[in-house]
């Protein structure tokens, strides 16, 4: 029987993620992921899938000076549910409510943002 990850240690995923997307850290953000995984940002766009296209979304960040806050989050089983805002360079918050599931290691395998321009509030 495989274990599951743990609740605590998806979460810690989210926080590390949540940091390094502030930051605009591609090449970190797309470790935080399982190889086939998919990425959704926002829901209703396009489905990146595997680690490499995951990886080219994430680059559109690069440089990024921003700070990520998490207003509140869903740890149960292998998904975590969780209502964020993210800051960028003082000039523009978008708050999002994403969903990412786990793999037993951790590894991020989806990820959905539910967001739209009517979430972006300019500073």
């Amino acid at each position: 029987m495989r274990l599951m990850s743990s609740q605590e240690a998806n979460a810690a995923t989210v926080a590390t993620y949540l940091d390094l997307v502030a930051k605009g850290q591609a090449d970190d953000i797309a470790e935080l992921y399982a190889d086939d995984a998919t990425v959704e940002d926002p829901v209703g766009g396009e489905v990146h899938i595997g680690r490499h296209a995951i990886h080219g979304f994430y680059q559109g960040l690069a440089g990024t000076d921003g700070t990520a806050e998490i207003i509140t989050l869903r740890a149960l089983g292998h998904e975590v549910a969780f209502f964020w805002a993210l800051t960028i360079g003082g000039a523009m918050r978008i708050e999002i409510i994403s969903v990412m599931t786990f793999d037993d290691a951790a590894k991020i395998t989806s990820m959905k943002a539910y967001w739209s321009p009517e979430n972006i509030t300019q500073l």
